[in-house]
């Protein structure tokens, strides 16, 4: 016949329950979040190959997602592809092939994203792909990010630009082999 457990002894172990539980949570916290990533250095990378309109996977390994932009997304698990989202891919794509899959990289003062990934703007020679890819009308300006107030001007008058064009996103037309939503 079993003892009831008299409350004193529960009371001398809650401490060490709690303890105990905040431990694994924090576990469990720690192996949801990415793995610190190297930081790189502004330079210059080959690019491996464009994963989409706004994200590159460079040759050592290392993501780089274009620092103040959003292209509509094309790969992003268990969402569809959206309107613009193969243009803006494949206008990266040519910007890349035009580098010669060597591209410059600087960085704002943010250096990751939620993902692990670098955040980065992405030149070739004095041309710079974040701000053409909101120019074409295939990604929008994200200006509530930590980065240069002249790069952000140049992203926000890029889309202004854009949206005056009525030019990709900005414009009433479908893209070739898309339907009105």
């Amino acid at each position: 016949m079993s003892r009831p457990v008299s409350r004193g002894l529960l009371r001398g172990y809650w401490p060490m329950l709690v303890i105990a539980l905040l431990v694994v949570l924090r576990l469990v916290y720690q192996a949801q979040q990415p793995s610190p990533a190297e930081v790189l250095g502004e330079g210059e990378y080959t690019v491996e190959r464009v994963v989409d309109g706004d994200t590159l996977l460079l040759a050592n390994g290392t993501r780089v997602r274009l620092q103040g932009i959003d292209t509509p997304e094309t790969v992003k698990p268990n969402t569809p592809v959206e309107r613009w989202g193969p243009e803006a891919s494949e206008f990266t794509k040519q910007f890349v092939r035009e580098a010669d899959q060597r591209v410059q990289l600087t960085f704002g003062n943010e250096r990751l994203d939620r993902y692990g990934r670098q955040l980065a703007f992405v030149w070739n020679g004095d041309r710079l792909l974040n701000e053409e890819l909101v120019r074409a009308g295939l990604a929008r300006a994200r200006l509530g990010y930590r980065y240069s107030g002249t790069m952000k001007r140049r992203l926000s008058d890029a889309e202004q630009a854009a949206r005056s064009q009525q030019v990709g996103l900005w414009s009433s037309e479908i893209p070739a082999g898309q339907f009105a939503e």
